[in-house]
């Protein structure tokens, strides 16, 4: 079974399959050790990673080239972040191919303007497409997906244009051949998107990314019946950088490297998490 059908039986609106955001390898391989079903080639992370904004200011190159890397690090499937896809049906239907050889299980795709604005900017602009655009662009993305799933974000709801419209658009994107619809929701509690999930028809599976309505637990996603992968969207690059600030500020404060010993990695787990054994056994095998 390849990772775009393994990705694709876990998407099971019983019990919804639970994807980790990672900025690089070695991030996703944490996730895959502690369980996650998926990773989530997030680009809101990778942008932070390189400490510039969430607004397709990254090439296509960079991101693909850490998306090929995340999957060689670890055995489970990877959802990759196109944003918008880096342009119109053109570019959509030149780049998924290459995203599809680099081993990637599924790519979203959302339905805003490029460069697009990162939805959870407060004040960002959030400029969406027309629907008949934003169809073509996910037909030609199945086109050159070779069996890649395809998942159709709208950010009807991040753009303020109400329950009826994001409805509308998510139908649409499913009929011109979507394999999952994500819906985004920037309020601080969940009943906006718990009523839109109430009100989805249900010709293809939902994608939720509760970001901003953490009360909203696995357990009662599952209960709706309706979604089948749920994306912790940016917690691997937020808790990296709240661990980092805490033991910068202890070395300072203590004058010393002996306070946070107790408290960060030991390099031998380094070592483990980079595959030194295995390296090991390579010089065995074969320096002369």
């Amino acid at each position: 079974m390849s990772k775009a059908e393994a990705l694709r039986a876990k998407l099971d609106v019983g019990k919804p399959a639970i994807a980790m955001a990672a900025h690089n390898p070695l991030a996703a391989r944490l996730a895959a050790q502690a369980g996650f079903d998926a990773i989530w080639g997030s680009g809101f992370e990778l942008s932070a990673s390189y400490a510039v904004p969430d607004a397709n200011i990254l090439s296509m190159s960079t991101h693909l080239d850490m998306m090929r890397a995340i999957g060689d690090a670890q055995d489970a499937p990877v959802i990759a972040d196109l944003d918008t896809g880096f342009g119109n049906a053109v570019n959509v239907a030149y780049v998924v191919p290459r995203y599809a050889a680099a081993g990637v299980a599924a790519v979203v795709m959302e339905d805003k303007t490029f460069p697009k604005d990162s939805s959870l900017r407060p004040g960002g602009r959030q400029q969406l497409v027309p629907v008949e655009e934003f169809q073509g662009k996910i037909e030609a993305a199945k086109a050159g997906a070779g069996g890649v799933l395809v998942i159709a974000r709208t950010e009807a709801l991040i753009a303020g244009l109400g329950q009826v419209e994001a409805l509308r658009r998510g139908a649409a994107y499913a009929q011109a051949g979507a394999d999952a619809v994500l819906i985004h929701s920037k309020q601080k509690t969940p009943d906006e998107i718990v009523a839109f999930c109430r009100a989805w028809p249900g010709q293809v599976p939902l994608v939720l990314v509760p970001t901003s309505y953490p009360q909203l637990s696995f357990a009662d996603v599952a209960a709706l019946g309706k979604v089948g992968l749920i994306i912790c969207g940016n917690h691997a690059i937020r808790a990296a950088v709240g661990a980092m600030r805490e033991t910068f500020r202890r070395i300072l404060a203590d004058g010393g490297l002996g306070g946070v010993e107790g408290t960060i990695a030991p390099v031998s787990d380094i070592f483990a998490l980079q595959g030194d054994d295995a390296m090991r056994q390579i010089e065995k095998k074969f320096l002369r």
